[in-house]
């Protein structure tokens, strides 16, 4: 409104007529602005806000609304402790999708915003297994009796003294990665059934991925 001349603050001078530049900015400026309203429209599925593309990873993801807040990405249910969610999924008899993430990750939003709720991907996450989310930054102290020393990769010892610390040397420890976004798929007793991936943008990809690991725990129930 003010690039256009509608809005005019004390030490402005009076605009007889509008430059080209002006017009031009006004104009990218107005187009931005609906387009952030855009992102107000609500989805009935994720009982949430629509995330919008262009920002993903720039912006809170749409789960830290104030007005429709989620513990878990687009409203799925998930453990971010992976004893308690193992022990879910032995209770249930469901996979496990271990979802190795951090609160700074610009890919693992694009992930969770843009490829989780698609139809060939969503249904599969909620029905068909039990997510594990663990983010390798988080600053949670630990308490003291899980403080504890462990061996480096490279050589030498470090103590864990935050959780994140804790899910980046269980990663690292046990599937020889420490990049974020990665998933792995598990039987409920730690079974790997199929090839972790990481970043995946591309839904079917993704589908693929994790229909394969729900094929081969039915295969594993079945013998």
């Amino acid at each position: 409104i003010y690039l256009f001349g509608n809005i005019r603050f004390p030490h402005d001078s009076p605009i007889k007529k509008l430059s080209n530049t002006r017009k031009v900015l006004g104009a990218l400026s107005l187009a931005f602005a609906v387009y952030l309203m855009s992102g107000f429209r609500y989805n009935a599925d994720m009982e949430s806000f629509t995330p919008l593309k262009l920002l993903s990873g720039l912006a809170p993801p749409v789960g830290y609304s104030w007005v429709y807040p989620k513990n878990c990405p687009q409203n799925l249910n998930c453990f971010h402790d992976f004893s308690e969610g193992q022990a879910y999924a032995k209770k249930v008899n469901k996979p496990i999708l271990l979802d190795f993430t951090g609160y700074a990750c610009v890919n693992c939003r694009k992930m969770e915003e843009h490829v989780w709720p698609t139809k060939s991907v969503y249904k599969q996450i909620r029905d068909d297994y039990v997510l594990i989310s663990l983010y390798v930054d988080d600053k949670t102290e630990l308490s003291e009796e899980d403080q504890v020393v462990v061996q480096k990769p490279g050589g030498g010892t470090r103590t864990l003294r935050k959780t994140g610390q804790k899910w980046q040397h269980f990663q690292t420890t046990y599937f020889n990665n420490n990049s974020q976004p990665y998933y792995v798929l598990l039987s409920p007793d730690g079974r790997l059934l199929n090839n972790p991936v990481p970043y995946t943008p591309d839904e079917q990809d993704y589908a693929a991925f994790l229909k394969c690991g729900k094929s081969n725990f039915d295969q594993l129930q079945a013998n």
